[in-house]
């Protein structure tokens, strides 16, 4: 047999919190051989993220590995030196880290960032070749235009393109190794292919191996040579992924596969506001009509041209359903509702709220409304204060509204918290002492802590594991039966649309070239394009349980 490239043996990784010191990681133990691709899933906090930080010695904050070993072809990168770990990350363990937004710099250009990995890493010498060797691993890592949106910024990309410029810096050394957490998870399911067939092509050509962190289990089951399921800080079960996967032995991972959704799970639940309505003839709460939103794009020095991010788009939704708005990163999803929520304000077009038109509308107007539509963002780090405890996050809509004392809101961020399957201290916790999925349930605490009629989730589920995810989208499905919410639903997870959206829309460049029932779109859309979006969803075929 040959000799594992990374073999990790009794493993244990600690926090320490002034004189106590909490175990994480107890003695976790697995190899990875060259050219092999190794997923690790399970949910929110199991340690897979802190399994690949111990890797290249980046753990967060106090945290130490104790005891055990991490051997790299034959070196134990525990007794490693700082400067070691330097040369070592990037040039032979290459990192894409789950959260683009906390890891590209706000005040630095997208062709900066890449261009600064490239000269670190000794890959090119001289302006120009570091220039075309930058725009080549963007390309290598999915994005369109690449030579052109080099002159942009973070805040100008979407959170899949954000994702893919940081792809494309943890691949352009070519390591032995790459540790991908959620690599994916903000991409929709068209790129997705592209980037998981670029990490098979390195494996394949080169003999690069893939530590794949994931809580998708259909991309792990189609990606992965071998799975290793945790839980609680320990390996639960490991094997080939398909065993794994059409054969659960452990309860763990049987919960794993029930509850993750697939294009054959049904809708969750069905709401009490004109239940018996057809979808499409319950009154709209929302309404848009041929939204047009137009931006003016740097192309270099001074030069800017037109781009046009959403092009005559029309939809309504009825009250207390939900409308999901599908397509790729930078199809135009998140810019229409940014300004469904007045954070944008349209070139042309209207949009209508319970029939007012929003572009007549006061400050003061808008204040109340944002009272009755509150959002969760895509990402979870961007839209949360890291100065601020998690209890006042969530109380802060309450507080700029003036509901309730203090103890009240106090109170009511409890509450949230067990709503949303979190702990009640964290309410003292930050941001930063929070995984990319407890993070993201702290952003939906906070929006329906006002109990809002209307709910724009912005790839709401995106960052979250099967468990949790199911959790969630039970919650937000006894919400919208009990109250009667209504929600905009942007995502790029189709077998999500399928468990939690009445109505869809499918978008493409800035277009919507379908829309109708679920039912109807999966079973027999009209457009190619709908059709590719489809076929592209990793695991489709497998036998995994599903919602509902």
């Amino acid at each position: 047999m040959n000799q594992p490239l990374l073999s990790i043996r009794d493993l244990k990784v600690a926090f320490r919190s002034g004189r106590q010191s909490r175990e994480v990681l107890h003695g976790v133990s697995f190899d990875i051989l060259e050219g092999e691709t190794l997923a690790i899933v399970g949910e929110s906090g199991s340690g897979k993220s802190t399994t690949a930080a111990a890797i290249i010695d980046l753990l967060p904050g106090t945290g130490t590995v104790t005891s055990g070993s991490i051997v790299l072809t034959g070196r134990d990168l525990t007794k490693a030196s700082r400067g070691e770990m330097e040369r070592i990350r990037g040039r032979e363990i290459g990192y894409v880290p789950q959260d683009p937004m906390s890891n590209l710099n706000p005040v630095w250009s997208i062709g900066f960032q890449v261009k600064e990995a490239v000269r670190a890493n000794g890959l090119a010498q001289g302006r120009r070749e570091v220039h075309d060797r930058a725009v080549e691993v963007l390309v290598q890592a999915g994005l369109s235009d690449a030579a052109r949106r080099m002159h942009q910024f973070p805040h100008q990309f979407s959170g899949g393109m954000r994702q893919r410029a940081l792809i494309g810096i943890g691949l352009a050394a070519d390591p032995k190794l790459l540790i991908a957490d959620e690599p994916t998870s903000a991409l929709d399911v068209t790129v997705q292919r592209v980037i998981l067939d670029h990490l098979a092509s390195l494996t394949s050509d080169r003999g690069t191996s893939v530590l794949l962190i994931t809580h998708d289990l259909g991309l792990a089951a189609e990606r992965a040579d071998r799975i290793l399921v945790m839980n609680q800080g320990e390996i639960v079960e490991a094997g080939p992924s398909a065993e794994i996967l059409t054969n659960p032995q452990h309860p763990y991972t049987q919960r794993l596969v029930a509850a993750a959704p697939s294009l054959a799970s049904k809708r969750i639940g069905t709401t009490v506001h004109a239940s018996d309505e057809p979808a499409g003839t319950a009154a709209p709460v929302v309404e848009v009509r041929d939204l047009v939103k137009d931006y003016s794009i740097r192309t270099g020095g001074l030069k800017h041209e037109r781009f046009r991010a959403v092009d005559e788009v029309s939809f309504s939704i009825p009250r207390g359903k939900t409308l999901a708005l599908v397509g790729e990163s930078g199809s135009g999803k998140s810019t229409v509702a940014k300004m469904l929520l007045q954070l944008e304000k349209p070139t042309d077009g209207e949009i209508f709220i319970d029939g007012e038109a929003t572009s007549t509308m006061s400050r003061a107007d808008v204040f109340r409304l944002r009272r009755r539509m509150q959002p969760v963002f895509q990402d979870p780090y961007g839209s949360l204060d890291p100065l601020r405890s998690i209890g006042s996050l969530i109380a802060e809509p309450l507080h700029v509204h003036g509901i309730g004392t203090r103890e009240e809101q106090h109170q009511r961020s409890l509450e949230l918290l067990e709503q949303v399957a979190l702990p009640q201290e964290l309410a003292w916790r930050y941001p930063n002492e929070l995984s990319g999925g407890q993070r993201q349930r702290v952003a939906i605490a906070r929006a329906i802590a006002l109990k809002p009629d209307i709910v724009v989730l912005d790839e709401a589920v995106s960052a979250l594991d099967v468990l949790v995810q199911d959790q969630i989208l039970n919650l937000l499905s006894d919400l919208q039966r009990d109250l009667g919410l209504t929600y905009l639903f942007i995502t790029h997870d189709l077998a999500v649309v399928r468990v939690a959206a009445d109505l869809v829309c499918v978008m493409e460049k800035g277009r919507i070239v379908e829309q109708g029932r679920v039912d109807d779109i999966f079973s027999n859309p009209q457009q190619e394009y709908t059709r590719r979006l489809l076929e592209a969803i990793p695991g489709a075929s497998l036998p995994l349980g599903g919602v509902g």
